[in-house]
């Protein structure tokens, strides 16, 4: 297939437009907070050979790319000539798709006449699949939840009842969770009825060329772009606060003219917890942290991911074997961008962030509703703050490199009877730096009591960098730790079960993003606003940048201005003095 470059142009955007209306009809339709609020969740378009072609808007790459390589897997269980019209598949298999069993994909083919031409897929969070309450605390993979094989959702058109019947026995919330089922497969049939129309506008009869028009492209500009970066092999470790001891992740990049290879030798065993990696969702994380790293502008399909080898030891802690407990494997996968990064910022120069938050922090809450005494169940996703970028501060309360977003208060008290007590930036959480690093939040929640008995109440908070906060870059200081507790001052367990007192209140406190560049060199009005808009304080601001503010105002000031401080240049010199 010849394509002039405008025509290809069209017909990539009118692909992406397509990807995206089936992500939005995913996420109208769902019943789950997980994927209407949080955007925990993928969406793809794939060719008969199961390549990703191209992806929608947004999505976490844990989803993303893991299910860009679980597609193939479906379609060895499937071939095309064992499918008809209305045939939706599905698994949670955590080691052929994205790593947990509360991850779901579903796989639609889209036929014309009698013939596949392309599948569309989503991967969402279910909001429960049994066993445990999300967490970490598992031994085996079987205490999880239901486990589901690659099978029929739907059976030309009919769904298969059997199948739902068991998950809804299964599962603590079985509207949402069939619900999101339902809406992912209405979403695919809506990508699909998209792509048919795109096929007819253009005369297309298979659009496999035109996937290998724009998959070729991709790989042609990712390997043109490494082979800008110096070869050799660059090392890197960090380290994750784990269940019962810290987890070591060890990497080593090798660059070779136009290829790379991530290889995580040297980390951690596997856990005897449900922190473990499998190896899809290892290479999901490494894949993406070279085409951020390296060439960010380049269309993610399945040649972003050709010039990328990843391999881990089998029987560590980023490729476990079964069945080894997973449910909470992103408190692990989330480090790898920040660790490869690490590796690669002596080759890449003025290009990298430093560590961030990592992991996104989800916490599952469960209790009573104090009027009716119903059960509810409810998965709270939190963002720390993002490192600092060369030339640029860290994001705050920003979701990196998960790219799930935060839950609105207002969501979370007329879904629940959980009150967020507190929301608000931590200050001087960003870690120091020439850029300083994005903050994390101060947190706090209870549960409403007034309505009713109210009974007791629980968290379960798969939770990280308590004990090992977000590494600075180049010369910048590390960020604020995390942290989790009780307002009482009782101790509560990370990644644990935590059983609640109806009246308590739960501290919880994303960490902040590591500086980058030593922090002396932050322009000293770069200090000030950020001491006038409160996210770093007076004694911080000389303490870590050297940088001496008065504050002229009144003590008891509850709103304080911009013209309330004023950089003591005089101070500032001399402390700031080599």
């Amino acid at each position: 297939m010849t394509l002039d470059t405008v025509a290809l142009e069209i017909m990539w955007n009118r692909l992406l437009s397509v990807a995206n209306e089936q992500q939005v009809t995913l996420m109208r339709t769902a019943f789950s907070t997980v994927v209407r609020e949080t955007q925990d969740l993928a969406c793809g378009v794939f060719d008969t050979r199961g390549s990703m072609i191209a992806q929608s808007m947004t999505g976490t790459p844990g989803h993303i790319n893991a299910m860009a390589t679980g597609v193939r897997h479906f379609l060895n269980a499937f071939p095309p000539a064992t499918l008809v019209p209305g045939d939706v598949l599905i698994t949670n298999d955590p080691w052929l798709t994205a790593g947990q069993i509360n991850d779901m994909t579903v796989l639609s083919p889209v036929f014309r006449g009698r013939t596949v031409v392309a599948y569309f897929a989503s991967t969402c969070h279910a909001p429960d699949i049994g066993g445990r309450l999300l967490s970490a605390e598992a031994h085996e993979v079987y205490e999880e939840g239901l486990r589901i094989p690659m099978t029929r959702l739907f059976a030309a058109g009919e769904p298969n009842e059997e199948l739902l019947r068991i998950l809804r026995a299964n599962v603590r919330t079985p509207e949402e969770t069939v619900g999101d089922l339902y809406a992912q497969a209405a979403a695919n049939a809506v990508g699909g009825r998209g792509l048919l129309a795109f096929m007819d506008e253009f005369g297309l009869e298979t659009i496999d060329p035109l996937a290998d028009e724009i998959i070729g492209r991709s790989e042609r500009a990712l390997r043109d772009a490494i082979r800008k970066i110096p070869n050799g092999r660059y090392e890197n470790e960090v380290w994750s606060d784990g269940f019962e001891e810290p987890i070591r992740i060890k990497v080593a990049v090798t660059i070779g003219d136009e290829d790379i290879l991530i290889d995580f030798a040297g980390s951690s065993p596997q856990s005897r917890r449900g922190i473990n990696v499998v190896l899809n969702y290892t290479h999901a994380y490494a894949s993406f942290a070279i085409k951020a790293a390296v060439s960010p502008e380049v269309p993610h399909n399945e040649g972003a991911f050709r010039p990328v080898r990843v391999i881990a030891p089998e029987g560590s802690v980023l490729n476990c074997r079964e069945p080894a407990a997973v449910a909470s494997r992103h408190i692990i996968g989330h480090f790898l961008p920040g660790a490869i990064f690490g590796a690669l910022a002596p080759a890449m120069p003025g290009r990298l962030m430093a560590g961030g938050a990592e992991p996104v922090w989800i916490s599952m809450w469960r209790g009573q509703w104090p009027e009716s005494r119903s059960p509810f169940t409810f998965t709270l996703f939190q963002c720390g703050g993002a490192g600092a970028r060369a030339t640029l501060d860290g994001l705050s309360a920003t979701g990196f490199p998960s790219g799930v977003a935060g839950v609105p208060a207002e969501v979370v008290e007329s879904l629940t009877p959980l009150i967020q007590h507190r929301r608000e930036l931590k200050t001087d959480s960003g870690g120091p730096g020439r850029w300083r690093g994005g903050l994390g939040q101060r947190t706090q929640m209870g549960l409403r009591t007034d309505r009713g008995p109210a009974a007791e109440w629980s968290v379960s908070a798969m939770i990280d960098r308590i004990d090992h906060p977000g590494a600075g870059l180049e010369g910048g200081a590390p960020g604020g730790p995390g942290g989790f507790g009780l307002a009482d001052g009782s101790p509560a367990r990370a990644k644990a079960l935590v059983v609640l007192r109806p009246d308590a209140r739960v501290e919880l406190d994303p960490p902040g993003g590591g500086g980058y560049g030593p922090a002396f060199e932050r322009e000293p009005a770069r200090v000030l606003h950020d001491v006038v808009e409160g996210y770093v304080s007076l004694e911080a601001a000389a303490r870590d940048y050297g940088v001496v503010i008065e504050y002229l105002g009144r003590p008891d000031q509850l709103v304080r201005l911009p013209a309330d401080y004023r950089i003591d240049q005089a101070a500032t010199a001399a402390r700031r003095r080599p």
